[in-house]
């Protein structure tokens, strides 16, 4: 379709304005659906509009123009249906420089006496009841032929920029729709499951979309285009899933038990059953002549990375290499502390690498690992610079997955021809969601927590009720840790900072040995900031969120979180899963400084639930999948007119319209299936790589 500046009306001026909204083509504005509507019909749906609103068309009985110091008033007396007499104002600035210019000349010509005329406006007075005084918003003249479309219907409501009104956009969306509807676009869907379906037609349900005649008329388009956009995704995912099956890894591995035997005998405890079941998972596709693509899902707690470990065993017993990343140098250094704690026994060497290593350290790590010397290496993101190469690797285990782009993820599988790859989360994903998503990604999830972790009881509290909490527990030879989201105070958020509020707790805890820890500090500051802590040389732990993964302190059992409002629930219950690790119980204490609606509501959630899966699932229904599924740099998840919650069955639809479109036609060859290939390759063609990594 056509530049949106060749739209009829929209020159280069107002092309910019649009391009503000991420339109740049007819198609583009086609596709920006409303962002809510409003029932302008004369009997009027009240559901869909607020209490405030009142639409009606009446009779004009008189004007009145009222001068006032600063503004103009105008006012007009109306007749509804009723034979109510409605009082609608106006209120404009007055103009000082221009004297006797009547910036309510154009509209004393729409409401002559008797004239009928379309009034939106919004009641003046704050009652439940009808008043017959409103300030209006809207108005249009019964008799205008535009009128039609912003009046006396189910009106759309557009999201816009500064320029651009919503009676100018719906105008330009009429214009193309007409463009479209002349050039007769084919419908893309393919017409066997478009009628399995019973969807109205692309172009029929992209006006119902913008003008629907009827909120079930609108229903229907909306499914029809959330269907769409799922299918196209999930055969995106089905497509790449064949290939990549197609294409053999070429070794495989070999159950020795000389590494994994004495790894599980000095543990001193067994896994857990889920553990087990999940490491045959592994094991399985390990040994498969095809590669790994496996996630790895499970509650903070729950023993993800012992099952890793255990891989990364299997991969060091077959002469193999393997590399773990995670989003931060804390989680690193921990994973490293544990693994080097365990693998020295074993004699397997490992190092840890990131970008506050040193020069002299970073070059032996990276001769170490491009003569294969060196059998597993854990980092952050520097395991991605170019100057990184390794002569064996098979296996990477990227943890926390969501922290990652996507396309970092792609930068780590570049680094060999083949490699087996097992992505970690605490943010489990609801089923459907792993399917369409994950599509050529199997799904292990550990269902268990290992004996003896406590439940967290969580509250809210003011900041003096979680000192004194903190106080008591302290006192009994516990220890506790008060998470800031900030290093230094800023000046456009308002939020705690962790070294301003750190000279502050020591006169609050005089009595006590504290500790800071954040991101900024060189490694071998936090190294030996989180070996104090855990040796009880230290009381309390002043931190940012960089301890929300990989600590361990049994004897920890307080985490008091500070605007804790300013988080989002994954990372609440990550944090709050560092205490409940030993005997002995343990709270999380929420202090809040701004409590707005969505912030009661989240840690409404977080007080009432230690369920990380539920947690997990209203955390992606508040904040978006993209950003869970750590997609949201590519736009993969990005729909415009699907709800991954709201609309699961047609979710469960296109998943299994994928598979019997795929079982029919693999390769979509056939000639009812071109105009539904040639999208999905426009989409998703130069993304293979993307979709192969998620």
């Amino acid at each position: 379709m056509s530049a949106i500046e060749h739209l009829k009306g929209i020159g280069p001026a107002k092309a910019k304005l649009f391009e503000r909204l991420g339109i740049s083509s007819v198609a583009d504005l086609l596709h920006y659906y409303p962002r809510t509507y409003q029932d302008r019909r004369e009997n009027a749906a009240a559901e869909l509009n607020p209490p405030s609103l009142t639409v009606f068309k009446g009779k004009v009985l008189r004007t009145q123009l009222i001068p006032a110091r600063s503004v103009l008033i105008f006012k007009a007396f109306l007749a509804d249906e009723k034979n109510n007499q409605i009082e609608c104002t106006w209120f404009k600035k007055r103009s000082f420089r221009a004297f006797g210019f009547d910036p309510f000349a154009p509209m004393k010509k729409d409401f002559k006496t008797n004239a009928q005329v379309w009034v939106i406006g919004r009641k003046e007075n704050r009652n439940n009841f009808f008043d017959h005084k409103i300030t209006v918003e809207e108005y249009y003249p019964a008799a205008a032929p535009d009128s039609a479309w912003h009046a006396g219907r189910i009106t759309p409501i557009y999201a816009l920029t500064e320029g651009l009104t919503n009676k100018q956009f719906r105008l330009f969306m009429q214009e193309a729709l007409h463009e479209a509807e002349a050039a007769g676009e084919p419908d893309i869907l393919p017409p066997a499951l478009s009628e399995k379906r019973k969807f109205l037609g692309s172009a029929q349900a992209l006006r119902a979309v913008h003008f629907p005649n009827s909120l079930a008329e609108l229903e229907n388009a909306r499914a029809r285009l959330a269907y769409e956009e799922f299918l196209l995704l999930a055969t995106a995912w089905g497509v790449k899933r064949t290939q990549t099956k197609a294409v053999a890894k070429g070794y495989t591995y070999e159950i020795k038990k000389h590494l994994l035997t004495p790894f599980r005998q000095n543990l001193g405890f067994e896994f857990t059953n889920s553990q087990k079941k999940v490491i045959n998972e592994i094991f399985a596709d390990l040994q498969s002549p095809l590669p790994m693509n496996r996630l790895l899902q499970g509650d903070v707690g729950s023993g993800k990375t012992l099952v890793a470990l255990s891989a990364m065993l299997l991969a060091a017993e077959n002469g193999y290499q393997s590399a773990i990343m995670a989003p931060t140098e804390i989680l690193a250094e921990q994973h490293y502390l544990t693994f080097q704690k365990i693998l020295k026994k074993l004699k397997v060497p490992v190092a840890v690498l990131t970008s506050s290593t040193k020069t002299p350290e970073r070059r032996k790590i990276l001769a170490a690992l491009a003569d294969g010397s060196l059998c597993v290496v854990v980092g952050t993101h520097a395991l991605l610079q170019e100057d990184v190469r390794f002569k064996n690797l098979k296996l990477a285990v990227i943890d926390e997955q969501h922290r990652f782009g996507v396309r970092q993820r792609g930068l780590l599988k570049e680094k060999t021809a083949k490699l087996d790859l097992l992505t970690m989360t605490a943010t489990p994903i609801p089923r459907t969601l792993a399917l369409a998503f994950y599509g050529d990604l199997a799904v292990s999830t550990l269902t268990e927590l290992p004996p003896g972790r406590r439940p967290i009881a969580t509250q809210q509290a003011d900041e003096y009720q979680a000192n004194h909490l903190v106080a008591q527990e302290v006192q009994k030879g516990r220890q506790a840790y008060i998470v800031y989201p900030l290093i230094e105070e800023s000046e456009n958020i308002s939020a705690k900072a962790v070294s301003e509020e750190f000279e502050k707790l020591k006169k609050i805890f005089p009595q006590f040995k504290l500790a800071m820890l954040h991101g900024q500090m060189s490694r071998t500051e936090k190294e030996n900031v989180m070996k104090d802590f855990a040796a009880h040389k230290t009381d309390i732990l002043v931190a940012t969120p960089v301890i929300e993964v990989g600590i361990d302190v049994p004897n920890a059992t307080v985490m008091v979180i500070q605007n804790a409002e300013r988080f989002g629930l994954a990372s609440l219950h990550q944090l709050r899963g560092r205490v409940g690790r030993g005997q002995y119980d343990s709270q999380c204490i929420l202090v809040a400084q701004h409590k707005g609606s969505v912030a009661r509501q989240r840690l409404r959630i977080i007080c009432d639930s230690c369920d990380g899966f539920k947690i997990g699932e209203r955390d992606m229904q508040l904040r978006g999948p993209g950003e869970i599924l750590g997609t949201r740099q590519s736009g993969e998840l990005e729909f415009k007119a699907g709800d991954f919650f709201k609309d699961r069955n047609i979710l469960q639809w296109a998943l299994d319209d994928r598979d019997e479109l795929l079982r029919d036609d693999p390769l979509l060859q056939k000639p009812a299936h071109a105009a539904f290939k040639a999208r999905l390759q426009e989409l998703y063609q130069k993304n293979w790589h993307l979709i192969d990594l998620s």
